[in-house]
């Protein structure tokens, strides 16, 4: 009634109102006659009741005196509080201090999504589709593809762009602390824990956590994550006070986890609650057109970083760029860019790199002997991938000057001809 109402109660003589006690028995044995209670308020909070028995009649000004006690009683609650909250957010400010030092380094050393392929301009819908709601988005792609620049034009499209983005390299966390990373642990919870500290799922509290490698979380630990997902709750290693928290999953992987299911390497109940969206990114093999935007990108972005004047590419060194396969992708494409321009001399950048060379890839098989006989059927796939490479090369023009007919020296109706019988399709 007291911490209901917010008003004290003065009660004379138990005796003479037994309605107001609970076990009449212990009241005779404690010999109780009066009480007086406070509610225990302080700046409209209410922290709860100071309830006081007496053995004795109890006056108005005891009951008075009693209502002062309860007013510096709740002062002192809510001082303790306080400098409690102060501590705890003290702690937050040190431990985000240090994911946001994290996070600028790794986001000067990222960069924007560049590029105006088809491929990658229905990613960029399919980001505009996603962003403004709060379903969990799973990123498929090769490694190098910029998942993690997908990731983070979702967040910065949502409405959590005001709050943190927490990236987690699940590859890059060793297995024994897991749980501690995602969920925190309490001090003395194991050998090193010397003080409280806060997860990646407490830190991106009304934002975006960002799990990258998602695959390789261990099987024994994809429960806890699942249940974290699911209701939102989580108890840190160590502790037992369940804890709160409002995040958005965007999960990332190269891995077939359909495979791994199917391996019981992957909960199927993880996958579906991680995959409500699921996105492709395509591999840059895929999208070619984007490679001299890309290049100038990158040119200028390394010339800055090591203050070298910015370079410019041959158009011959474009073309070239052009036909290999890419197999580790953007990121592949930058390495290669970044070692260019440091060994560049004069103003061309040069690429002095096995391989790199008008229709090859380094992942190809060595040339076949010069003994060596080939089948009919082997001779067509030869011809059929040779003028793949050339419509690569000339961006799908056929004839005319610089087309692919001048380039394999035959004529544009016979190469017509040979391409409709092939099934090969101009390119876009």
């Amino acid at each position: 009634m007291i911490g209901a109402s917010g008003e004290g109660i003065h009660i004379r003589d138990l005796r003479e109102q037994p309605s107001w006690v609970l076990n009449e028995s212990w009241v005779r044995a404690e010999g109780v006659i009066s009480f007086a209670g406070h509610p225990l308020i302080f700046h409209g909070h209410n922290y709860g009741v100071l309830g006081v028995f007496f053995r004795e009649y109890i006056c108005v000004d005891v009951f008075r005196l009693i209502r002062q006690f309860a007013d510096h009683s709740a002062a002192a609650l809510a001082n303790a509080q306080a400098f409690e909250e102060i501590d705890r957010l003290r702690d937050r400010l040190a431990q985000e201090n240090t994911f946001l030092r994290e996070e600028a380094r790794s986001k000067s050393e990222s960069g924007t999504i560049v590029g105006q392929s088809a491929a990658l301009r229905n990613v960029l819908r399919q980001v505009d589709l996603v962003a403004p709601t709060n379903s969990a988005v799973l990123i498929q792609g090769e490694s190098g593809t910029g998942k993690e620049l997908v990731a983070e034009a979702i967040h910065n499209a949502s409405k959590r762009n005001g709050k943190p983005f927490i990236r987690v390299n699940c590859a890059s966390i060793p297995r024994e602390l897991f749980e501690s990373e995602f969920f925190g642990h309490v001090k003395g919870a194991f050998t090193g824990a010397v003080s409280d500290r806060m997860g990646r799922f407490e830190l991106a509290d009304g934002g975006t956590l960002f799990l990258d490698e998602i695959g390789e979380v261990p099987l024994d630990l994809q429960s806890k994550l699942l249940r974290a997902l699911e209701e939102g709750t989580f108890e840190r290693v160590g502790g037992t006070e369940t804890r709160q928290t409002d995040v958005r999953i965007i999960s990332a992987t190269n891995r077939d986890l359909f495979a791994d299911i199917g391996k019981n390497l992957f909960r199927q109940d993880l996958y579906y609650r991680l995959s409500v969206f699921p996105l492709s990114v395509p591999p840059l093999r895929e999208r070619l057109e984007d490679i001299p935007r890309l290049v100038n990108h990158f040119l200028n972005k390394v010339g800055g970083r090591h203050g070298i004047p910015t370079r410019r590419l041959s158009e011959e060194h474009l073309q070239h760029l052009c036909t290999y396969d890419w197999p580790g992708n953007i990121r592949e494409l930058q390495n290669v860019i970044e070692r260019a321009v440091i060994v560049a001399q004069g103003g061309i950048v040069d690429f002095e790199i096995p391989g790199l060379y008008p229709g090859t890839s380094w992942n190809q098989p060595k040339p076949a002997p010069l003994n060596c006989v080939y089948t009919y059927q082997e001779l067509k796939e030869i011809e059929q991938e040779n003028i793949q490479r050339a419509l690569q090369r000339t961006k799908g023009k056929v004839s005319g000057r610089g087309g692919a007919a001048e380039l394999l020296g035959i004529k544009a109706n016979t190469l017509s001809a040979r391409m409709k019988s092939m099934g090969i399709s101009r390119l876009r």
